[in-house]
Formats: structure tokens, sequence, C-alpha cells
């Protein structure tokens, strides 16, 4: 398999024999408002898109873990082909038919796509009361003959949800959406550097990569705090950081 970070969730895979592209958010930079109660008022994505021979605009398959506008947005509704397959989880299929996604499956358990069995997983997008209003998440996680068991966790904090995806699955790759984003109040609702420590004790022969930082205003840790977190807890060199655009091969 490839795997190819865009910029902040938006991935780029090549697993099974399909072209996979998840949580796609293509808008230029600074083109949408901070997220209201956050802070700063720093406008959002904070980058663009890096430059990239990856045709990302023309996947075989997409995947959507949730509809925030940080994981799929208007210029990814437009730009994208319509009849491209699309899977996400159950209550979000409106968005996309609205938009002219003529190909879309909601996905509660389980989903064959050719060769390839996308199952879906749950999370925790924070805690408490915010956690409740930032409402359902998904992860996923790839398996396919001669390819290893990947994990997308998806918009989620270290809880049991993904503690059990770990202990069921046994993933060989696991994607991690880390940033410590968070809001003016409460905990921070993605994974910051304690919550990928767990992850990597909980999975230790796992290849780990953490995406999902520097480019949206309220993630909080950057890659390079928590490269310094990481290595203070004696973890330095064991969890991938990649930059927009860079890749790997399992």
């Amino acid at each position: 398999m490839k795997i190819q970070l865009i910029r902040h969730a938006t991935l780029w895979l090549e697993y099974g024999g399909l072209k996979i592209l998840v949580d796609p958010m293509l808008m230029d930079a600074e083109s949408m408002p901070a997220f209201p109660n956050t802070p700063n008022e720093l406008r959002n994505p904070r980058v663009d898109l890096p430059e990239t021979k990856t045709d990302f605009l023309n996947p075989d398959l997409l995947i959507v873990t949730h509809i925030h506008p940080d994981h799929w947005d208007e210029a990814a509704a437009s730009q994208l082909r319509k009849d491209t397959p699309l899977l996400c989880q159950s209550g979000d299929e409106p968005i996309f038919i609205k938009a002219g996604f003529t190909d879309v499956t909601p996905v509660d358990v389980k989903h064959v796509h050719h060769s390839v069995q996308f199952s879906r997983t749950s999370g925790q997008h924070g805690t408490g009361e915010i956690g409740k209003r930032m409402g359902n998440v998904s992860g996923f996680v790839l398996e396919a003959d001669g390819e290893p068991v990947t994990y997308i966790a998806g918009d989620t904090i270290w809880c049991e949800e993904p503690a059990a995806a770990i202990e069921h699955y046994n993933p060989e790759v696991i994607v991690l959406n880390a940033g410590g984003a968070r809001f003016l109040q409460g905990d921070p609702i993605t994974m910051g550097g304690p919550d990928v420590a767990a992850v990597k004790r909980a999975a230790p022969s796992a290849h780990m990569i953490a995406v999902h930082m520097d480019a949206i205003n309220h993630c909080m840790t950057t890659r390079a705090d928590l490269a310094a977190y990481l290595a203070k807890e004696q973890l330095e060199g064991e969890v991938l950081i990649p930059l927009d655009g860079e890749s790997f091969e399992f």
C-alpha cells in the first residue's frame, strides 16, 4: 500500500488495487473564517494544498468520516466526479446526495468494494457536552489480501472505541488525527501528544502516522510540539509525522 498526506486529514491511499481519497478538504488557503469560539482568529486552512503529482481529484473511491467542513468542503463537492463511489457514516448520506453524488453508501458495520473490506469504527470527538455537540464520527479499517490491515481512526480522542478497534483488528498501520483541536472551553476534541503516545503503547508494533496538524486554526498541537512530546516520552522516531504531500509505502 501507499499512503500520502495531502493536507490536514485529507489522505490518498493506493490499497488493494483502489485509489482512495479520504476526507477531502480542497479549498484554497484562508478561504474559510476561523472556527468560532476557538483560541485565535486565523483563517482556514492555514496553508494551501501541496504541489504533488498525485491526481487526487480522480480517485476510484471516496471515504468521508464525518461532514465537518475541515473533512468535507464545498470545493470537494464541486471538484470531485459525481459518479465516484462514496462511503460515509449513516445519517450523512443526504449531504452527498444533495451535492449530486450518485453512488453513496452509508456504512454501519462493513462494506466490500471490489477486493477491499471496509469496517466502520466509532470514536469520541471530545468529552462532555462539547463531545456531544460535535456529533457522530467514524473511522475505517481497511483489509485486503496482500495488504497491511490499516486503521484510519478519524476525529477521536484516545478512549474505549479506538482501543477496542485496535484490539479487535490488530492493525499494522494506524493513522491518527492529532493536532489537539480545541475550543475555548473544554478538553481537546482530537488527539494530542498523550493520546498519540497511548495509542503507540497500545499497538507498539504498528506503523503509526499522525496527521491533522498545522492546517486548521484550533489545532493547537503542531508537528513540532508532537515530535517534542514523543521524544520526552522516549518514543522519538516511533510515530511518523508527515509533511503535506509526503508519502509512505508499507
